[in-house]
């Protein structure tokens, strides 16, 4: 299984931190967030990585380079010309770098110790997410999991979407190019059913701020 690192955000709420350095490259417990996930991809035995880039995206490909230091091998799809694509739109465009198998996605700017899985049966699915308690910073949730699927927050309970998820490429095939964020089409997915989802009690920080961040390194001190 190939994995897919989300890299390119510009970090907004992290500024100016964020002018000089790609969030992905900021460091907590001594290393880069992004260096975090690849390791724990890596344990999991997963060694095919892309990465997309966008906002200061040649300093994390400079960081990185193909991967070999750590193990994997690293492929990068760069958006800098586009700006960022957001989430579903840069899965469309590293599409080819995927490859027709299920993939494994995570956002570079979550530091977990969930178990990633190198092989998934989808079940006849065309996703299958990994969901949190509702953190401080989002009480009303994402979405509602029920029965092992994943339905729309009206539906019971509401949980918080991980930023961590198994995708078929059909999910995504045959749609256009260009802008798009992941959170409509996982919606329409809903109605038809054809999302699987998990709730994940482990640890889980999403550092999407500079306060976030600060209580993640004090608890990796």
């Amino acid at each position: 299984m190939k994995a897919m690192i989300l890299a390119a955000g510009r970090g907004e709420r992290m500024r100016p931190l964020t002018d000089r350095i790609p969030k992905p490259l900021v460091e907590v417990g001594g290393k880069p967030l992004i260096l975090w996930q690849i390791e724990r991809l890596k344990a999991a035995g997963i060694h095919e990585l892309v990465i997309n880039v966008a906002h200061l995206g040649q300093m994390i490909i400079d960081t990185l380079t193909n991967g070999a230091q750590w193990g994997v091998s690293i492929a990068y799809s760069d958006e800098r010309t586009e700006g960022a694509l957001e989430s579903a739109g840069g899965i469309i465009k590293a599409l080819p770098l995927l490859g027709s198998e299920p993939f494994l996605l995570t956002n570079a700017d979550v530091w977990t110790d969930y178990p990633y899985q190198n092989a998934i049966d989808l079940a006849g699915k065309l996703a299958h997410l990994v969901m949190v308690p509702n953190p401080e910073h989002n009480p009303e949730g994402d979405f509602s999991l029920k029965d092992g699927l994943l339905r729309s927050k009206d539906a019971g309970s509401a949980l918080t979407y991980a930023g961590i998820g198994y995708y078929d490429p059909a999910l995504f095939r045959g749609l256009a190019y260009g802008r798009r964020p992941l959170g409509p089409l996982l919606r329409e997915a809903i109605g038809k059913q054809n999302i699987g989802a998990e709730c994940y009690r482990g640890e889980w920080h999403d550092v999407g701020t500079m306060e976030r961040l600060s209580l993640l390194r004090k608890r990796l001190a």
